[in-house]
């Protein structure tokens, strides 16, 4: 997908997963290429990508949770997502 909106719908890619790693006491996102640790900001996203909740949904989830959340900076966290090929678009 080249561009990315508030309408766009992400979801983990096969073989990708994102888990809580007891060990080390955070999460971390298992692809077949290697493993990402996301910070708290990043694995919030994560875990909304469901494939049928769309960016817009994200940002209403996210705002009730915390404050200050901009769609741009939900768009900016996906599209390097997008980039790494961990996620993609339905």
């Amino acid at each position: 997908m080249d561009t990315i909106t508030a309408e766009s719908v992400p979801k983990l890619r096969l073989g990708v997963r994102l888990t809580f790693d007891h060990v080390r006491e955070v999460h971390v996102l298992l692809f077949p290429e290697g493993v990402l640790v996301p910070n708290s900001t990043a694995t919030a996203v994560l875990e909304l990508c469901d494939g049928a909740t769309p960016v817009s949904g994200f940002v209403t989830t996210l705002r009730s949770r915390y404050q200050g959340v901009q769609e741009s900076e939900v768009l900016a966290v996906l599209t390097r997502f997008g980039q790494r090929r961990v996620i993609e678009w339905t």
